[in-house]
């Protein structure tokens, strides 16, 4: 029989129980400053606070090859506000990511240090693969079941990216195909003009990105493909998520409406013409655009458009969710945090 003296050493004797991790996830893009931060649950996770501004840290950049010193400060104050949410909400395990911005920016790795003397974020520059892939990991949930390949894009601020897969259901999908192209909607928006745009400016757009798009579409015949096999075109980005909710007529964006939703290519189309004949003031009037976004919302429903010409399935998914989430399962992966 114990003593109590000894019940007493055993209990102190048993390692202490680990808290289990709170993680985060910053995506610093051209346009957005985004975080996520999250608990493990099971096999995904559970949201416990979320940021999102648009800071358009690469506003200008193709012009002059560097990051601005208004983007900057902008960018900055933006990454403060992530800080403080990291450490009011306790965080444990984090990576921070930029993208295309800080990939094409001569002055890069002085922001980056900057930025984290002021802020105390690491950022690290990943390449447009990992960003990709990344993408289409927090995506994996919505791909069908009924789907033989998937073509994945992601339409960001500076560039875009598109991963074309084979679907299998006795495992993961095989990636056969990626590409980046170096437009997005604030680089596409600064050469074509940012207010009224016309179905002539609309038309100029399109067919550049369909240029750009055309090795890759004809290295995996996409046309071709559409016609013959089961194939699922998903889109993760600020571009497909605004189209489908001005398309559900919502009085603000709400990402459960949104995440997941099918759109056949009619509805989108009818979306972007009524988008094409409004001026700047007029789209950042409705709801799911406004101000932010008013300005480069036609650049990027010219990508997509051209993107569904080369893949003329006749619909598409609607993913609002994207690198931040790829972020976090991975982290999670890694620690085993996962069910």
């Amino acid at each position: 029989m114990q003593t109590g003296a000894q019940a007493t050493s055993l209990r102190r004797a048993q390692p202490a129980r680990r808290r289990p991790h709170t993680y985060a996830a910053l995506d610093l893009g051209t346009n957005n400053c985004r975080l996520l931060v999250a608990r493990p649950d099971g096999r995904g996770f559970n949201v416990v606070d979320a940021f999102s501004r648009i800071v358009r840290l690469g506003e200008g950049l193709g012009e002059r090859g560097s990051l601005s010193e208004a983007a900057i400060e902008r960018t900055i104050a933006a990454l403060r506000i992530c800080t403080n949410k990291m450490q009011r909400r306790g965080v444990t395990r984090s990576r921070a990511v930029a993208t295309e911005a800080c990939r094409r920016a001569a002055n890069c790795e002085m922001f980056l240090q900057r930025a984290a003397e002021e802020t105390g974020l690491e950022i690290e520059i990943i390449s447009t693969a990992e960003e990709a892939m990344l993408a289409l990991d927090s995506c994996v949930p919505l791909l069908s079941r009924a789907a033989e390949r998937a073509l994945l894009f992601d339409i960001g601020g500076g560039s875009t990216e598109l991963i074309w897969v084979k679907l299998r259901h006795d495992g993961p999908p095989e990636v056969e195909g990626w590409m980046s192209i170096g437009y997005g909607v604030v680089t596409l928006a600064e050469r074509f003009g940012r207010d009224r745009i016309g179905a002539e400016g609309f038309e100029a757009m399109t067919a550049l990105i369909a240029s750009e798009l055309e090795p890759f579409a004809a290295k995996h015949q996409l046309s071709k493909a559409a016609g013959e096999e089961r194939v699922q075109l998903l889109g993760t980005s600020g571009t497909v998520t605004t189209i489908a909710g001005v398309h559900l007529a919502l009085p603000r964006y709400d990402r459960s409406k949104v995440d997941g939703i099918g759109l056949d290519f009619g509805a989108v189309r009818k979306v972007v013409d009524g988008l094409v004949a409004k001026d700047f003031a007029e789209r950042s009037a409705h709801p799911c655009i406004g101000p932010g976004r008013g300005d480069v919302v036609i650049a990027g429903c010219a990508i997509l458009e051209a993107i569904m010409r080369a893949c003329p399935v006749g619909g598409l998914t609607v993913a609002d969710r994207g690198l931040r989430e790829g972020l976090l399962l991975g982290m999670m992966r890694a620690d085993n945090a996962l069910g």
